[in-house]
């Protein structure tokens, strides 16, 4: 009887060890919720429980206004309202005092075109094309826009006889040069380009003297001539011997003048300019010729001369006296002949270099910008033409450059530094060296500079493009030329 007790009690308790693993029901164990299925594995149990529903009310309207107007709400409010005003006028406050001390930009100086490039002179037009006329000259403006050239001067293209003033024609194009429809073409094909066209109008251009003997009567015949070009659109004049005929015929050639300079507005308003050509050198000598003429550039001897130091001086004087746009810088011309005949072949670049970083405006004489010499090698043109189109077009973009100020930095008889420099913007220093045999170590200091600047281009092989280059210490070999920039700082 006790085996049978101790099988029942086994019983029991395995029968309540199964009820215990059976879902509970609504009801039992004294639950008044439902319970989810029980799912066992591995002896863990996963319960479920209906989530409890809850809900927040917020303040009504009513309660918000009564709340809204105690003493302590409209405190915060009146102190959140001074503090937002506060701030906005404090960021005003900054905003001011940012602009006023932030560097204001300088004005840009009152500019006419032919102050922004250079002037391409082609005096013998016969020899400037294949086609020995004026129809060759239209179709190389291209060419001559890739150079950045802002205004052509052609000519003399006019009927004239050697020393013959009966033989005078102002008005009528010589056969050799080609015929008015040409003439038009040119002027078109240039203008679309932006590049202005000047006529020499020298009257005795084939005699020895540029002006007859009898000035008055010839000046007298210019007038309708003037008018006669400026309707064909003609953008300015030049003649030689300016100080000469001024002289001789000061009334007449005081309307000339004013004939010109009251026909500088077109509907287009572009000024007209009057350019003369002087053999003389000294500075004092072009000033007197600038005062006596009133024309607006005068292309001069001044920088033929073989001292570094001269040029300096020269410069130095007509900057001084006149400011840059009353300014041009050649060394070639009609006459004078071509830049590489005059200061040799292995001063070419740094002649470019020089006259297109002077303040003012630079004058080539056709061919200048290859070397034309006649026992120059096609392969040194190319050269030659390929620095000049890299210096003109840095010209071109760089205020610094175009209308910067000019500051001395170094002057001796054979070498010369300056620096072109505009507002904020970057800043470049030129140093050259016209010494045949011997290198030049230039030691710059200078508020102006800092200690190292950058080389942007060099006549020679010996100085890399972006090298750093001590300023202190700075060799320039003999017959060459250095730019460098340096950045602005306040």
């Amino acid at each position: 009887m006790s085996n049978k007790s101790e099988v029942d009690m086994k019983d029991v308790e395995l029968n309540e060890v199964e009820q215990e693993k059976q879902p509970m029901t609504e009801g039992e164990a004294g639950n008044n919720y439902a319970i989810s299925p029980v799912s066992e594995k591995n002896g863990i149990v996963k319960v479920k429980i209906p989530d409890e529903e809850s809900k927040f009310t917020g303040l009504s309207k009513e309660e918000l206004m009564k709340v809204a107007g105690t003493p302590g709400w409209v405190k915060v409010r009146w102190a959140l309202l001074i503090l937002f005003w506060l701030g906005w006028l404090g960021m005003l406050a900054g905003a001011i005092a940012i602009i006023i001390q932030a560097p204001r930009c300088k004005p840009l100086p009152e500019m006419n075109w032919w102050n922004y490039g250079p002037l391409y002179q082609i005096g013998d037009v016969n020899s400037f094309t294949k086609s020995s006329d004026l129809k060759g000259v239209a179709e190389k403006v291209q060419a001559m826009d890739e150079l950045k050239v802002k205004g052509l001067i052609i000519g003399p293209i006019h009927v004239s006889s050697e020393d013959e003033p009966e033989e005078l024609k102002l008005t009528e194009i010589s056969k050799e040069a080609g015929n008015l429809i040409q003439f038009r073409e040119l002027i078109k094909a240039a203008h679309k380009r932006g590049i202005s066209v000047v006529l020499d109008l020298t009257p005795n251009y084939k005699g020895k003297e540029p002006w007859f003997a009898d000035a008055v009567s010839t000046v007298v015949k210019l007038e309708p001539a003037l008018m006669h070009w400026l309707e064909e659109g003609v953008d300015g004049f030049l003649f030689y011997g300016v100080e000469k005929v001024s002289t001789a015929a000061q009334s007449l050639w005081e309307d000339v003048e004013v004939l010109i300079h009251n026909q500088t507005e077109s509907v287009e308003k572009k000024k007209r300019v009057l350019i003369g050509v002087t053999e003389q050198s000294s500075p004092d000598d072009v000033i007197a010729v600038l005062n006596k003429t009133g024309v607006d550039l005068l292309l001069t001897g001044a920088l033929r001369s073989t001292s570094a130091l001269d040029i300096a001086h020269t410069v130095d004087r007509l900057y001084s006296t006149y400011g840059q746009t009353r300014l041009a810088w050649n060394i070639g011309g009609r006459i004078a002949g071509h830049l590489a005949s005059l200061v040799g072949f292995a001063k070419v670049k740094l002649s470019y270099l020089l006259l297109l970083t002077l303040p003012g405006t630079p004058v080539f004489n056709y061919g200048d910008e290859i070397g034309l010499q006649d026992n120059s090698k096609k392969d040194e043109m190319t050269t030659f033409c390929k620095f000049f189109k890299t210096v003109s077009e840095k010209r071109s973009k760089e205020r610094s450059l175009q209308h910067g100020e000019y500051l001395p930095l170094f002057n001796s008889t054979s070498a010369m530094a300056y620096v072109r420099s505009w507002d904020q913007n970057e800043r470049y220093l030129i140093a050259l060296n016209w010494h045949l045999e011997e290198t030049v170590t230039l030691h710059l200091k200078h508020a102006e500079i800092p200690d190292h600047a950058t080389v942007v281009f060099s006549t020679s092989d010996d100085k890399r493009v972006d090298e750093v280059i001590n300023l202190a210490q700075l060799e320039v070999k003999p017959e060459q030329g250095i730019m460098l920039k340096f950045p602005y700082t306040p």
